[in-house]
């Protein structure tokens, strides 16, 4: 593993271990601003830290009723686009507390390494909303009720 790519697994264990701890605060610290995400069917920018940790939020509910407890992550692969920006593919672990795999799910994210570290500035979600789905009707948790404002 070269410098960058312990650099940037680094970043990850960090990412995984905020989104294990519902810390939105931390995810969010991770984050460059603006920051964006997009999928198949949504893109959206984050102006400000506050604001992405209250996004985060907003999930946490749905989470905790399907059983997340913890989160890891497999680095696939990091394309080294400049000296500071770098795109990199991850797959995401999602265990439940018996340590039992929940699902995963795969993106792409665009981060650049700043003058306190990386940050993330776009993640391309190539699965989690299928997967996501998937988990909740397995867990027969109907997800109308976490998308009503």
């Amino acid at each position: 593993m070269n410098q960058i790519d312990a650099e940037i697994d680094d970043y990850l264990t960090r990412y995984a271990a905020t989104l294990s701890a519902f810390d939105s605060t931390a995810a969010a610290q991770l984050w460059a601003t603006p920051g964006m995400i997009i999928d198949d069917r949504f893109a959206g920018v984050v102006d400000d830290r506050e604001t992405m940790a209250h996004s985060l939020e907003q999930s946490y509910p749905l989470y905790r009723e399907l059983g997340l407890a913890s989160v890891s992550h497999e680095c696939l692969n990091v394309e080294r686009l400049t000296a500071a920006i770098s795109l990199v593919k991850v797959r995401w672990i999602f265990y439940g507390a018996n340590g039992d795999q929940l699902t995963d799910s795969n993106a792409y994210y665009i981060v650049r390494r700043d003058d306190d570290g990386l940050h993330a500035c776009v993640c391309i979600q190539l699965d989690d909303a299928e997967k996501l789905r998937a988990l909740a009707a397995e867990h027969d948790i109907d997800l109308a009720e976490y998308t009503r404002e």
